[in-house]
Parts: C-alpha cells; sequence; structure tokens
C-alpha cells in the first residue's frame, strides 16, 4: 500500500489486459483501456480474422497466448465465447500466473467454456477460476458498453472494491 494525495492505494505494478480474440469488445477494451492504465494484448490465434489493420490504440496484437506475456499483474478476458478455441486457450491461461480469468457470456445459462474445460481433463476448482459473468452489471449490450462495465469491473476488484454504489 502506498499513500498518494492523502489516499491509500495498493502497489499493483503494471497493469496488463490480455483480449482474447479480435472482436468489437476486444476494439473497445483496447481504446479504453489504454486510457486506464492497461497496456492492452489482443490475443488472436486465426490469422485468417486478422485484417491487417494496424492496432489504433497503442495495443498489441499477438498469435499465441503465450506471447502476451501474462504475468500477476496480468488480466486475461476472452471476448467471444463461441470459438472452438475457447477450451485450449482458458487451459494456457489456467496454467500460468495471471491474476484474474474471465470470458463474456450470459450468466443465466452455463457457459459453452465448462464443458470445453472438463473434456480437457481440467480439475473444477480451476474452471472455477474463470470469471463468469464478468464487469458491473449496468445492463451493457453494445462492445463500447461491454468493454467500460468490464474494465470498471476489473479495477474495483484489483483495488478491492465491490463495485456498483456500494462504498
Amino acid at each position: 500500500m502506498r499513500e498518494v494525495d492523502g489516499v491509500t492505494e495498493r502497489e499493483s505494478g503494471p497493469r496488463r489486459l490480455v483480449a482474447v480474440f479480435a472482436s468489437p469488445v476486444a476494439e473497445m477494451l483496447g481504446r479504453f483501456g489504454v486510457e486506464l492504465g492497461f497496456a492492452v494484448v489482443v490475443v488472436e490465434p486465426d490469422a485468417a480474422r486478422l485484417d491487417g489493420t494496424p492496432r489504433p490504440h497503442g495495443d498489441r496484437l499477438v498469435s499465441d497466448l503465450w506471447a502476451a506475456e501474462a504475468d500477476e499483474h496480468t488480466d486475461v478476458l476472452v471476448t467471444d465465447h463461441h470459438r472452438a478455441e475457447i477450451g485450449t486457450l482458458l487451459q494456457q491461461a489456467l496454467s500460468g500466473t495471471s491474476r484474474w480469468i474471465g470470458i463474456l457470456g450470459n450468466p443465466r445459462h452455463e457457459g459453452p467454456h465448462v464443458a470445453a474445460l472438463r473434456e480437457l481433463g481440467v480439475p473444477e476448482e480451476e474452471i472455477g477460476r474463470v470469471h463468469r459473468p464478468v464487469g458491473l452489471n449496468i445492463g451493457s449490450r453494445t462492445p463500447a458498453e461491454i468493454a467500460v462495465a468490464t474494465l470498471a469491473g476489473l479495477i474495483a476488484d484489483r483495488n478491492g472494491r465491490p463495485g456498483g454504489f456500494a462504498f
């Protein structure tokens, strides 16, 4: 902990956000995340999905989760729960030292990542480390709203706060 301008804050080291899959939500995470102090890395394993456009928001684009250099200061978010690679990529993330791992999706039913991880033999306690839903419950619908809710939730979690209007 350290004190800045009379406020005690946690020392968390450099913040990195790994957005798995180049998606509209990942684009918004890159746009807003950089402004909030995150070094954003987008992982897109399918080269056919990349259009060659340079990343406009200071984020990096890599094709492999290991190249994202996730560490204990890294939050990993899978931004598309319909992709076949979710099990393999989440298994890789769970084997690393990331601070937080989550996947987007509707919280009213079990996400497809659970079955994918079970098929790979990932233990239930490890599957339970994958957060879903993610972010603050603000009724997000658009990629920008999802990114804002997610980033606000990550900041609250990192700072040991509940988020929302509870102080």
